[in-house]
């Protein structure tokens, strides 16, 4: 018998490479210091910045990492976990890959931490894919202008400071002014454009909170249906600075992810100036020199690399958007301290929330006189622009003249007649926390207040009197709120046609005149 050596060559030749294994070299470092969340590595020469790193723990389990600080011996890291489980002397592998996070619809509903893990007790999530974290924001040539609205529900923002689709606003005010109440109505609210209008996904992203606070929250949410779109990332007061400092680009990724499948996406970043906190505890203790109130010198870089990447995509990319709502807190009302001045430049305007005007009442407590939205009208639908004018003018010439008023001093009619409608239009504009308002609804209530209709009211019925008059426009008057509602803009013809159905409700009413103290 004749054997064909040919043939069991490419046999033994075939049997060989189906066993071969690839030689898998990685550089492996050690640990020479650890404590407070931070690592110094001695052995990672190769290691490049922000390369994600893993800490050998013991028992086959790793703790991952990631590189800061390229030193001349040392590399220093960052853990995204518990520290307190890598010993000096433990192995730490560089892997050759920048952060990543779990992204896509599966994410909806969940609580999840800074790294994308579910912390909310229901199981594993099977995500679509994983996005970097840290990424460059679009450029100029890939956006275009802010023109849609993003309705929050809340009558003193959308009439006064519009946010657009693609905005950054920024939520400001010392702590316990309702500023996490304004963001949690403004998520409330997308609940309606799911049901008609091209549906708005929300990331909110608590940092430094307390864990009862953030469930509070999420109970919230819940209870109100808006948890089917929103995805909450907590990294709360009990966790490291590393986990609190990347919470808030984890979160964007995660909106990113429905932004360029030409989705709309409002992220809530409660609040950045825990952020710059945990940020400077980071640097102080990788050795990074400290700069004004021992921040670092980057930490204005911190937030702009963040608030970039709220965008308006242009129509070529699919015309996405992602709204950025971050929230600064300041201290006894100052605005003019470093994170929140930092913040203020980054940002497209501001929603300035005053103590003094949440303890007397007013809620939401916007101060009008300094908030801003730098987008305006163009955010804004046309009725609604066309009465937001005098609205401002009304409340301005309001709180000039009240400084006059508590002096005592005897006041002609005219001067009288604005106070009044001005007390009116503040009255007005306080709203209960978790009741947002449709955006035709608040036209009406605020067209009412500025044509004078409410002047004869008495100052404690006017939230009734406009609760009611617009359960009369869903029934009676329901013919005049479609036709706003599908018209362009407010025309004479129109004006009358509201002004008349508001006279026939206050025929119907026993709202009584203005009562003798008012």
């Amino acid at each position: 018998m004749k054997i064909n050596t040919d043939e069991i060559t490419s046999v033994i030749k075939q049997e060989v490479q189906r066993h071969a294994t690839e030689l898998e070299v990685s550089q492996v470092g050690q640990v020479i210091q650890v404590g407070d969340g931070i690592a110094r590595i001695y052995g990672l020469s190769q290691a490049m910045a922000s390369e994600m790193l893993e800490f050998d723990i013991g028992d086959g389990q790793t703790v991952s990492g990631q590189v800061m600080n390229l030193e001349q011996d040392t590399v220093g890291a960052v853990v995204f976990g518990d520290y307190l489980k890598i010993k000096e002397g433990a192995s730490v592998r560089s892997t050759g890959q920048l952060l990543s996070v779990p992204v896509g619809e599966a994410m909806l509903g969940r609580v999840v931490n800074a790294l994308g893990e579910p912390i909310d007790g229901k199981g594993p999530i099977q995500a679509d894919e994983q996005r970097k974290v840290d990424i460059i924001a679009p450029g100029i040539a890939d956006r275009q202008p802010v023109t849609q609205p993003l309705q929050t529900g809340i009558k003193a923002i959308d009439s006064m400071i519009p946010i657009g689709r693609g905005q950054r606003e920024l939520i400001i005010g010392d702590r316990k002014t309702g500023k996490t109440a304004v963001a949690i109505d403004a998520i409330i609210n997308q609940k309606y454009t799911h049901q008609t209008d091209e549906p708005v996904y929300c990331i909110y992203v608590a940092v430094g909170q307390k864990e009862s606070t953030v469930s509070g929250v999420v109970e919230s949410l819940r209870e109100q249906g808006a948890m089917d779109y929103t995805i909450v990332v907590s990294a709360g007061a009990s966790e490291p600075a590393p986990m609190q400092y990347i919470a808030p680009y984890s979160g964007c990724t995660m909106g990113e992810y429905f932004m360029w499948k030409g989705k709309h996406v409002l992220c809530v970043y409660d609040d950045l100036s825990k952020q710059a906190a945990s940020y400077r505890q980071l640097s102080l203790l990788l050795r990074r020199p400290p700069g004004r109130e021992a921040y670092p010198g980057d930490v204005f870089y911190l937030h702009s690399r963040l608030l970039e990447r709220a965008t308006k995509l242009n129509n070529d990319l699919g015309g996405g958007s992602l709204t950025a709502l971050p929230v600064i807190e300041t201290q006894e009302g100052d605005v003019s301290a470093y994170i929140p001045t930092n913040v203020i430049s980054i940002t497209d305007g501001q929603i300035y929330l005053e103590s003094d005007l949440f303890y007397s009442g007013v809620r939401p407590a916007i101060n009008v006189g300094i908030s801003v939205s730098r987008v305006g009208g163009n955010a804004q639908i046309k009725s609604m622009k066309q009465i937001a004018g005098s609205l401002r003018l009304d409340l301005a010439a309001y709180r000039e003249l009240e400084a006059f008023a508590q002096l005592g001093t005897d006041l002609d009619k005219a001067t009288q007649q604005q106070l009044d409608r001005g007390a009116r239009m503040v009255e007005l504009l306080k709203q209960p926390q978790y009741v947002p308002m449709d955006v035709i609804d608040q036209v009406l209530q605020i067209f009412a207040g500025s044509k004078g209709l409410l002047d004869d009211i008495a100052l404690s019925d006017v939230p009734q009197f406009a609760s009611e008059m617009i359960q009369y426009f869903q029934g009676a008057g329901a013919n005049v709120r479609e036709e706003l509602e599908s018209s362009k803009g407010l025309s004479d013809e129109l004006e009358a046609k509201l002004v008349t159905t508001m006279e026939n409700f206050k025929k119907t009413t026993s709202f009584a005149a203005i009562n003798s103290d008012d």
